[in-house]
């Protein structure tokens, strides 16, 4: 055998192959380096080592910033250039790996429509599996029917919440135009701690007027941080300053 040839799965002993130990056992049953093995299909061509060697190399590389945690899911903030300074990981490989990681933060995203949100953790449970690890604030809407049921969940801004980026206009326009009856806010704290910020109550407030004016409630503004979450309406925030406003303009 040529010493500088590539050695692929096949030609591994057939119980170390990942291939057939998913068919033998299920998807579920490999490891994380088993997996990565068979998103690449063959190791490093120089040193001739094996696809499962370099997988785990790829681990060790990835969780050189993390530790041992969430190791996986620093493939979405890793770039194929970065994957290629690993040694025998070609633009190829690195793609694959980059697509595939891509490709599971959007099944994850997905928000099946007709689902029914009965309080802010089924909105922080729909949302938290995209928006725990987001590096920038992201601002988004779940638009709801009359039954509560998710008609779908708009972006609305990218980079942090500030008045403009969170004006009525923006935030109720989709619900408008699929004639929402209520909607949902949330965004992610990109620290991890979903802590409400002062500016976070006052655009609350603004957004809950707004949305008893155009008649499509306000249902709760959901703070997403990592692995946890803040529900402002439970905390009773914007809502009651809101209300105690009303009240004071009905007295005078």
């Amino acid at each position: 055998m040529d010493e500088n040839r590539t050695l692929t799965i096949k030609e591994m002993p057939p119980q170390l192959r990942p291939r057939e130990k998913l068919l033998r056992d299920g998807v579920g049953r490999l490891t994380d380096a088993e997996l990565l093995a068979l998103l690449m299909g063959t190791g490093n061509p120089k040193s001739r080592e094996s696809v499962l060697d370099l997988a785990h190399r790829i681990l060790a590389f990835l969780s050189s910033g993390c530790g041992d945690e969430n190791v996986l899911r620093q493939l979405l903030d890793t770039s194929v250039e970065q994957l290629c300074v690993i040694a025998g990981v070609g633009v190829a490989k690195a793609s694959s790996l980059v697509a595939a990681a891509e490709l599971g933060r959007r099944i994850s995203a997905e928000v099946p429509r007709g689902e029914e949100i009965g309080g802010p953790e089924d909105a922080a449970r729909m949302l938290m599996a995209d928006m725990r690890y987001l590096d920038r604030e992201h601002f988004r809407v779940i638009l709801l029917n009359t039954k509560h049921q998710v008609l779908g969940v708009e972006l609305v801004s990218i980079g942090g919440l500030d008045s403009s980026a969170a004006h009525p206009r923006e935030i109720f326009k989709q619900g408008v135009k699929r004639s929402a009856a209520a909607v949902i806010l949330a965004h992610n704290h990109p620290s991890g701690d979903p802590t409400p910020s002062g500016e976070d109550v006052q655009i609350t407030r603004r957004l809950v007027g707004a949305g008893e004016v155009l008649g499509m409630e306000v249902l709760d503004h959901i703070i997403i941080g990592d692995d946890c979450y803040v529900s402002l309406r439970r905390q009773g925030t914007g809502w009651h300053d809101t209300l105690d406003d009303r009240s004071r303009s009905e007295g005078e």
